[in-house]
């Protein structure tokens, strides 16, 4: 199973961000990670933006988006865009994609939330265009008309991941891209939902065994404060009140919400629990580093040391 961590820009002065994110993938990279992750927050820095960024202070570390909303830009565009990021980083860009969530395509960005899943499917039409460049992309489905010359390739493979949550997302996933990225998911839900659905699609397809992407929040803790940390991760992280998707994924699992799927306590119990995601079928676990304390000071002291602890943790799962 790959170790990986999520970078993003966080809550902050704007001037500061780019900065912050920089100092933070070096760290990833120079502590041994396999990936990192780039979360959309659909409030804040551009993803793929960021990546590119990242290629500047990077060598060797993969990565990736979780997730680029689907409808906020044409196809043609994320192609470009993807392509421009992808050779930037001399090709270690993985493109996490997905079709999003009510309350940002319809309530934030105005746009239709109308059948999300075959939106993806002609959305994936057109990405899947990326290997017959340089060319054209030239794709007519029910969604886009697309007859488009591109002078710009890959410059390696480059990974494409689909968000897929419900059965119809997961046969999309399987069939199309090379894997899902997950969020609000835990070791059941994987174990009996998503590797099972996502993989006999990928067979049936004739596609390789499919990366499964798990983000999963993790806190070093000392014995009593575990209650403490599932808290906070409910304070900041949750987002299944609002959205159905992750509702119905929640049936599928043992977990009722985001802090009692997290990854908390002492080196012992971090590392139980990422042995627990591996025996799932996760390929790829992406944490989310949760600092907890009652000021700046106690917040950044307990980043560090969930910093120290997991990078030693994730040697022993190579």
């Amino acid at each position: 199973m790959r170790i990986g961590v999520m970078v993003g820009p966080e809550q902050g002065d704007t001037a500061r961000k780019v900065d912050r994110m920089l100092k933070d993938v070096e760290w990833a990279e120079s502590a041994g990670f396999d990936t990192v992750w780039v979360p959309q927050i659909p409030t804040d820095f551009d993803a793929l933006t960021a990546v590119a960024l990242m290629s500047t202070r990077t060598s060797r570390i993969e990565i990736g988006t979780a997730v680029v909303p689907l409808q906020a830009q044409h196809p043609v565009h994320l192609v470009r865009q993807a392509l421009s990021t992808h050779a930037a980083l001399n090709g270690r860009l993985a493109l996490g994609v997905g079709p999003s969530h009510h309350w940002i395509v319809q309530d934030m960005l105005g746009l239709p939330y109308e059948k999300p899943a075959k939106f993806t499917r002609d959305y994936l039409d057109v990405l899947g265009g990326i290997k017959d460049l340089p060319g054209s992309i030239d794709v007519e489905n029910d969604t886009f008309t697309v007859h488009n010359p591109l002078d710009i390739g890959p410059v390696a493979p480059m990974p494409l991941l689909v968000a897929a949550l419900g059965p119809v997302m997961l046969k999309i996933a399987g069939e199309r891209a090379d894997g899902t990225i997950l969020w609000m998911a835990d070791e059941r839900a994987i174990g009996e939902h998503i590797v099972p659905r996502i993989t006999k699609a990928a067979a049936d397809a004739g596609r390789p065994d499919p990366r499964i992407v798990a983000g999963v929040p993790v806190c070093l803790c000392a014995p009593g404060e575990e209650g403490i940390a599932r808290e906070r991760a409910n304070r900041i992280l949750a987002e299944a009140e609002i959205s159905p998707n992750y509702q119905r994924l929640l049936e599928q699992g043992e977990a009722k919400d985001i802090g009692q799927m997290a990854i908390v306590g002492d080196e012992n119990a971090i590392l139980a629990g990422f042995k627990r995601y591996r025996d799932a079928g996760v390929t790829d676990l992406s944490m989310r580093l949760l600092p907890i304390g009652n000021n700046r000071d106690e917040l950044v002291a307990s980043k560090y040391r969930t910093r120290e602890v997991v990078a030693e943790l994730a040697k022993e799962l190579r």
